[in-house]
C-alpha cells in the first residue's frame, strides 16, 4: 500500500542488486516512489528494478563521471530526485568479509573499500544535493555499520571496513548540519547483522537480524516523519524509530544516538 507522504516521489538506491539494498529499494517501491536502483552488476540491477518496476543503473558510484550521469539518467526518466539511500558498499575489492593481514594485502585493496564505502557516498551526495538545495528539501540515508563502532577481532572486514563506515557516519553527521537550513535531512542507520553474501561466513550461529528492518526504518525516514532526528545514528534492529520520533526534543538536547567519546 502507497504511503501518502513518498506516493510519486522519486528515490535513487545505491547498492541495490541485491541484500539490503534490494530491501529498500522494494520497500520504497512498495511505498509508492519511483525507484532507481544502482549497483555494479547489470543482471542484478535489472533483475530487482524488473521486480519492482523501477529503472536499473549499472554503475560505480567511486567514478564521479558516471555518478553525475546516473543522477542526469534518473531526473531525465523519473524526475527530481527527493530521496539517495547510499547503500553502495564492500568489505574488500573481491567481496569477502574475512580479509588478509595488512601486510599480505594490496594497499590499493585496502583503499577501494574507501572509494566505494565513503567516497561513494559523497559523490552521489554532491550529485544530488544541488537539485535539493534549489527545491529546498530532501532526504537522504547513509547505511553504515556496527563496524563502526563496536569491538572487532581477527581479519573480519580487515582495517579497511570499520574505518570507512566510521568515517561514513561522521560524513553524515557533518553533513546534515550543513544542509539543514535548505529543508534537507541526513541520517545514518545501522541495518545490524543482516545475512548477506558479504557476512555469509558468519556461519548459521550468528545473532543475525531480521532483513525487512532496515528497509523499514528508511521508509519510515524517507517520509519525513523523521527529520527532526537529522544527523542521528539509527539501528534498525535497537532502536523503535517511533519512540525516536516522540522523543526527538530529549534526543537532541540530550545529543543522544551519535557515536561520542566519553571519559
Amino acid at each position: 500500500m502507497a504511503d501518502a507522504e513518498l506516493n510519486g516521489q522519486v528515490a535513487l538506491v545505491t547498492g541495490g542488486g541485491r541484500g539490503i539494498g534490494a530491501g529498500i529499494a522494494g520497500e520504497l517501491a512498495q511505498a509508492g516512489m519511483r525507484v532507481a536502483v544502482a549497483a555494479r552488476s547489470r543482471k542484478q540491477v535489472d533483475a530487482v528494478a524488473r521486480e519492482i518496476g523501477g529503472i536499473a543503473l549499472a554503475l560505480d558510484v567511486s567514478d564521479q563521471a558516471a555518478v553525475e550521469r546516473a543522477v542526469g539518467q534518473v531526473e531525465q526518466e523519473l524526475g527530481p530526485i527527493d530521496v539517495l539511500v547510499n547503500d553502495a558498499g564492500i568489505a574488500s575489492p573481491g567481496g569477502s568479509f574475512t580479509a588478509k593481514p595488512i601486510w599480505d594485502e594490496d594497499p590499493a585493496d585496502w583503499w577501494r573499500v574507501f572509494e566505494v564505502n565513503l567516497l561513494g557516498a559523497y559523490l552521489c551526495c554532491h550529485a544530488v544535493l544541488p537539485g535539493m538545495v534549489e527545491r529546498g528539501r530532501g532526504r537522504i540515508v547513509n547505511v553504515g555499520s556496527g563496524a563502526a563502532y563496536l569491538p572487532m577481532t581477527g581479519n573480519a572486514g580487515g582495517t579497511a571496513y570499520g574505518p570507512s563506515k566510521a568515517a561514513l557516519y561522521r560524513f553524515g553527521e557533518l553533513l546534515a548540519g550543513q544542509v539543514a537550513e535548505h529543508g534537507i535531512a541526513v541520517f545514518t542507520i545501522s541495518p545490524g547483522l543482516v545475512r548477506t553474501a558479504m557476512t555469509e561466513p558468519f556461519g548459521d550461529e550468528a545473532p543475525w537480524t531480521p532483513p525487512e528492518l532496515a528497509p523499514r526504518l528508511v521508509r519510515v525516514l524517507a517520509s519525513g516523519r523523521a527529520d527532526a532526528l537529522a544527523g542521528r545514528y539509527i539501528h534498525a534492529e535497537h532502536d523503535d524509530i517511533e519512540d525516536l520520533i516522540r522523543r526527538a526534543q530529549e534526543i537532541r538536547d540530550g545529543d543522544l544516538n551519535a557515536i561520542r567519546l566519553q571519559r
